[in-house]
């Protein structure tokens, strides 16, 4: 077998990947063993284990208990729809822009005061210190996990009125255009800055992934005239998932 100038055991990945993809090696086979690997490509048990471990770092494959290691069943990707549509009086905006994907959406949530750290600070455009509202949500479809959010609006705007707690009270759910209008604050710009990292323990044992699967993270800021009003962190596992954004032409 001829190979590039690849270190050995990102060659050896590269070809065991390919076979996955191609599906000679559908989900559920068992991966070839570290012997078979170390006599079918030439290499040593440290090349071979190495390049075990990069497939599972990209989430090819898992480890079974006492069994070996295996081919994942690989996801087909869902689509999570995004949009600057403002949903009409009362509809909860993730609701709203999950009803065109067919899907059901429903959400936990919980909500909790705070002293704003230096990066939340930050992005809110308050000192670190200064008190917010944390909301962190889990976001279902049909009871499968989706994605997790987590957002701060700070309490110098909203301590104090009907719509300090997101989920609760008149217009708990109806989405921050809505809530920050009843207290004549008017949302007229929100950014979304979209990135990838490594999923935290944490995050995946809620969604349903692995150590190693990477996430995508929206970094959601709604403004007021210029003033942050509510920003947020939207969790998406990207190996279940497409953002889709629906932007209205003007």
């Amino acid at each position: 077998m001829t190979f590039g100038e690849q270190p050995a055991y990102l060659r050896v990945a590269s070809d065991l990947r390919q076979k996955i993809v191609s599906g000679s090696l559908p989900p559920h086979t068992r991966l070839p063993s570290q012997a078979r690997i170390r006599e079918e490509y030439g290499v040593s048990d440290t090349v071979a284990l190495e390049a075990r471990k990069v497939l599972m770092a990209e989430g090819l494959v898992e480890g079974r208990s006492g069994s070996g290691t295996y081919v994942r069943e690989r996801p087909v990707p869902r689509r999570v729809a995004r949009s600057g549509y403002r949903p009409p009086s009362g509809a909860n905006p993730f609701r709203q822009e999950q009803a065109a994907e067919g899907a059901r959406g429903t959400w936990e949530s919980s909500s909790e005061q705070e002293p704003a750290t230096a990066a939340v600070a930050g992005r809110l455009g308050v000192a670190p210190g200064d008190r917010v509202m944390r909301t962190r949500y889990v976001f279902r479809d049909a009871g499968e996990p989706t994605m997790l959010s987590t957002s701060w609006e700070p309490l110098s705007i909203t301590g104090r009125t009907p719509v300090m707690l997101p989920e609760e009270g008149p217009l708990g759910g109806c989405g921050v255009v809505e809530r920050m209008g009843a207290i004549d604050v008017v949302v007229d710009n929100v950014v979304e800055e979209v990135g990838a990292r490594p999923g935290l323990a944490e995050e995946l044992l809620t969604l349903g992934g692995v150590p190693g699967h990477v996430v995508m993270v929206i970094q959601r800021t709604y403004y007021a005239s210029g003033r942050a009003v509510e920003t947020a962190d939207v969790v998406v596992p990207a190996d279940r998932f497409r953002i889709a954004y629906h932007l209205p032409v003007r």
